[in-house]
């Protein structure tokens, strides 16, 4: 996508401008508003309805492993075993025993449920940057759908900013997928906060919600099923360790056995250093990553998907498509950067006929060297290749 970004699959940005490609957006997405993640959402509901453990838990760095050995003195059997499980991020089995606990139940207006809600809801309520790039590629032309682990509202929000809002669709009301105008909105698989905080939400946060929604109803699993054969699935804010992710790749992975008409699933994957331990972890799961320098709170990311909204086939810019084109054919094709040479030939690969027409016109408006218009007499020989049966 150009320096300091990161490489995006062309065959990736392909089916994206032919409207195959959902995203699934995690907590990741919300941090930049202020939004806790998983880990520290259980923290902060720890803070305010158990100190005593709150107090163990915050000594505990992010890596800690199963090794890790906390000083529990104090704590009372049942708090010790939750200490453990946080310690083996195991965080929704974390929420399901702190609410056994406290309400000796997993569902409805409990302590836990009311504590969660009460964070969420004081949170920034604009949406980042990102959440506007996402809400522009989840346009596949004319609808836009977008799905999330998420329970604030904040796509919704940015879909109204950009002055095209969409419908709100949560857990059983959710739309099957399908390629139709109906599967459409923001499509919230494990549950939104009312925007009534009078009212309870019906989200799925602890181990037996997960076991409810994914083996019991299934409406989770077989929404994903459907989902991934009908659309290339890319991930978004998520960590490998993350507990929906789990689920999420558990549901995806038992269905690959069996069928191969599942699209090739990605995801954003962010590190500090190259880490081929965690890439190889990715792909072994049937998820291809797509790396990035994770440093400056992701900017990467964000400046990645912004600049794919900018050029995207669908609703992107043309006035940004065509300047980027006069920018890359200035020098000879042999002296541009690869990833110019790359994006030129992307751009007229996923152009129809009139199109490429178009380009090529400004390209020799533009008095590009002659490497450049070998290189559009390429693609469009290999278009033609592609349409002959």
């Amino acid at each position: 996508m150009g320096h300091g970004l990161c490489a995006i699959p062309e065959r990736l940005l392909l089916a994206h401008a032919r409207g195959e490609v959902l995203f699934i957006c995690g907590a990741g997405i919300s941090r930049p508003a202020g939004l806790p993640d998983f880990r520290q959402l259980v923290l902060e509901v720890y803070a305010k309805l158990d100190t005593s453990t709150h107090s163990i838990l915050t000594e505990l760095p992010p890596g800690a492993c199963s090794q890790w050995q906390a000083n529990c003195s104090g704590l009372t059997d049942r708090q010790t075993a939750e200490v453990k499980r946080f310690i083996l991020g195991d965080y929704d089995v974390v929420l399901g025993m702190l609410e056994r606990r406290f309400d000796d139940q997993t569902r409805g207006d409990s302590q836990v449920r009311r504590t969660v809600a009460t964070i969420l809801r004081s949170g920034n309520a604009s949406p980042a940057p990102i959440h506007k790039a996402l809400m522009a590629l989840a346009d596949r032309g004319g609808t836009k759908t977008i799905v999330t682990t998420n329970f604030d509202r904040l796509l919704q929000v940015a879909a109204q900013r950009l002055r095209s809002p969409v419908e709100t669709y949560s857990l059983g009301s959710m739309p099957r997928p399908s390629r139709h105008s109906e599967f459409s909105g923001v499509l919230h698989i494990h549950g939104a906060l009312d925007k009534s905080a009078a009212r309870t939400s019906e989200l799925v946060l602890s181990d037996q919600d997960f076991g409810e929604f994914y083996l019991r109803r299934r409406v989770v699993p077989d929404f994903i099923y459907d989902a991934a054969r009908l659309y290339h699935l890319v991930l978004v804010g998520y960590s490998a360790n993350d507990p929906p992710m789990r689920y999420l790749l558990n549901a995806v992975a038992a269905d690959g056995k069996r069928f191969d008409d599942l699209k090739e699933r990605f995801t954003f994957f962010g590190t500090t250093s190259p880490d081929a331990v965690a890439l190889a972890d990715w792909n072994g799961r049937g998820i291809t990553p797509i790396h990035y320098e994770s440093a400056d709170d992701h900017d990467s990311l964000r400046a990645t998907l912004e600049r794919w909204a900018a050029l995207s086939a669908i609703n992107g810019k043309k006035e940004a498509v065509d300047a980027e084109l006069r920018r890359a054919v200035r020098t000879s094709r042999s002296a541009a950067t690869e990833s110019d040479r790359d994006l030129f030939d992307h751009l007229f690969r996923r152009s129809n006929a009139s199109e490429r027409v178009r380009l090529s016109a400004l390209i020799s408006d533009a008095k590009a060297e002659t490497g450049w218009l070998d290189a559009i007499v390429k693609v469009c020989a290999e278009a033609e290749r592609g349409r002959k049966p």
